[in-house]
């Protein structure tokens, strides 16, 4: 099994404290906030590789990041765009990626904006029990109006998503899609079905809706503090909650 860390953005949202340094990279209570995913990752029991997609801008700021993970391997791809109007967004970056693979694996995909606390091995034990079907991770955030900014699921009591909604204006629920996704082999195939019906390559959410329509996906609930750094406020909230349960640990 292989890991897919998204981390072709720009920031644009972050402009202002990011400056030249991708958002994946910024610090979150004193490390790089890919960190937090990376460290989760070297836990994953059959994981062989991490490999990260950036963009040709932060291409060099990610490879010289991955030499501080030498017990690792780690390795970065160029999707070859420099600016916010030529990214191939998440879709497109992911099967990007796939694309230039020779072997078939298994795909853990993340993004690289987002952290949290719980680890994911509970995650790996539902997931593989699910396979072949695709299993992603959700999460409350118990704000209503709050989960029009996300893709929101609903499960049975199998955990099987049975509808999803891409930030929809009058969201059902507050159970929003993390970037967490697990993709069996088998499944792998899927994506470029997707390509031919659909040209939504930006928002990976836009694919999972997809999924959900024609094929098995699972959902299963993390617990714990979860964020989607997409702002400035959001970064500073991460920064001050890690940084207290740093300290009070």
């Amino acid at each position: 099994m292989k890991a897919l860390i998204l981390a072709a953005g720009y920031g644009t949202r972050l402009a202002r404290v990011a400056k030249d340094t991708p958002k994946p990279l910024l610090p979150v209570a004193g490390k790089p906030l890919i960190d937090y995913t990376v460290d989760k990752l070297k836990k994953v029991a059959g994981l062989s590789e991490i490999v990260v997609v950036s963009n040709n801008k932060f291409y060099r700021h990610f490879c010289a990041w991955a030499g501080t993970h030498p017990d690792f391997k780690i390795r970065v791809v160029n999707d070859g765009t420099n600016s916010p109007e030529e990214r191939l967004g998440s879709v497109g970056d992911i099967y990007f990626v796939w694309g230039k693979e020779k072997a078939l694996d298994d795909w853990l995909v993340l993004g690289g904006d987002n952290i949290y606390e719980q680890d994911l091995n509970e995650f790996m034990v539902w997931a593989l029990a699910k396979a072949p079907a695709v299993t992603i991770g959700v999460y409350d955030i118990k704000d209503i109006a709050g989960a029009s900014k996300f893709g929101v699921s609903a499960l049975n009591s199998s955990g099987k998503v049975v509808s999803f909604q891409e930030k929809p204006a009058k969201p059902a629920s507050s159970l929003i899609t993390m970037l967490l996704y697990y993709f069996p082999r088998q499944a792998l195939g899927y994506i470029e079905e997707y390509r031919r019906v659909s040209k939504a390559l930006d928002a990976a959410g836009s694919y999972i809706q997809w999924l959900v329509e024609k094929k098995n996906v699972y959902g299963f609930k993390f617990g714990g503090k979860w964020y989607d750094i997409g702002s400035v406020e959001s970064l500073e909230e991460a920064n001050a909650y890690f940084k207290e349960r740093r300290i009070s640990s």
